[in-house]
């Protein structure tokens, strides 16, 4: 293979993820919930820019983290990201070390937050993180500290009202890939009683349109957490540059219940 096709097929690739989310390309990813390495590999096969995996609120703790990455690697056609529990540099800097692409921050309220979690993903003169060594970060992201800082994606969740109040400085860091919006947390923080509780569905959708706006303004990726396909989709025409659909969990109960329903329904005929 040629030095020429082996630079495409890398751009292209998962190790292409973070410069295609910086240039603010549509990206489609999917959500992990389940500690299932198994289930994690096939869908890393089909083809999504990006398989999300949830150290927050899924079931999968910090040890399984290594293993989706595995899973996701092994197809050689999505990138892995992780979403980490909290701001906290620690996490950060495990997440990367299984060589993920990337970390989805949750619960960032203010610039200052913004600008540790962007040093917590960059090496000295940039950031904070340690050199890793020897471990599986290595032998997808390589050991040269600007390299690796350059296939790591750093993105910041806005779902809180104080993240509101503070968007256009979030978006204004230095260094920051991109905001992602947390929709169920951000409709709460707008008065809503529940996720999709329509006497805040204007007050959401106005938020969503400041807050592409305001990541278009200055430049990075804007990605939005999406229901289904069809939602992604119209995310995606709406400015939003990467939405991620839905979650196995959610996606395997529904499989099952379509499937009973319809072999009851035989049943009882």
């Amino acid at each position: 293979m040629s030095a020429a096709v082996t630079a495409l097929t890398r751009a292209q690739g998962p190790a292409g993820f973070a410069r295609r989310l910086r240039r603010r390309e549509r990206l489609v990813g999917y959500w992990i919930a389940c500690d299932n390495p198994v289930g994690t590999e096939r869908i890393a096969g089909l083809g999504y820019d990006y398989i999300g995996v949830d150290g927050q609120h899924g079931v999968m703790h910090q040890p399984g983290w290594q293993a989706a990455m595995l899973a996701v690697d092994s197809r050689q056609r999505s990138a892995g990201i992780i979403r980490v529990p909290s701001a906290d540099p620690v996490s950060i800097g495990v997440a990367l070390d299984t060589g993920a692409r990337g970390v989805v921050v949750p619960m960032v309220d203010t610039p200052e937050q913004t600008l540790a979690v962007v040093r917590a993903c960059r090496h000295h003169p940039a950031g904070t993180r340690s050199l890793a060594g020897p471990v599986r970060a290595e032998l997808r992201v390589g050991s040269v500290p600007a390299e690796i800082d350059d296939e790591v994606a750093c993105i910041v969740m806005v779902e809180t009202a104080s993240a509101l109040e503070n968007l256009d400085a979030i978006c204004a860091t230095p260094g920051l890939d991109a905001v992602y919006v947390g929709p169920a947390d951000l409709s709460a923080a707008l008065g809503a009683r529940y996720f999709g509780d329509p006497s805040a569905a204007g007050a959401l959708e106005a938020a969503l349109e400041r807050i592409t706006r305001t990541a278009r303004r200055a430049g990075i990726a804007c990605g939005i957490h999406c229901l289904d396909g069809e939602s992604a989709a119209k995310r995606l025409t709406e400015g939003f540059t990467f939405a991620t659909v839905s979650s196995d969990i959610t996606h395997l109960q529904q499989a099952a219940a379509s499937h009973l329903a319809v072999a009851t329904a035989a049943v009882a005929v």
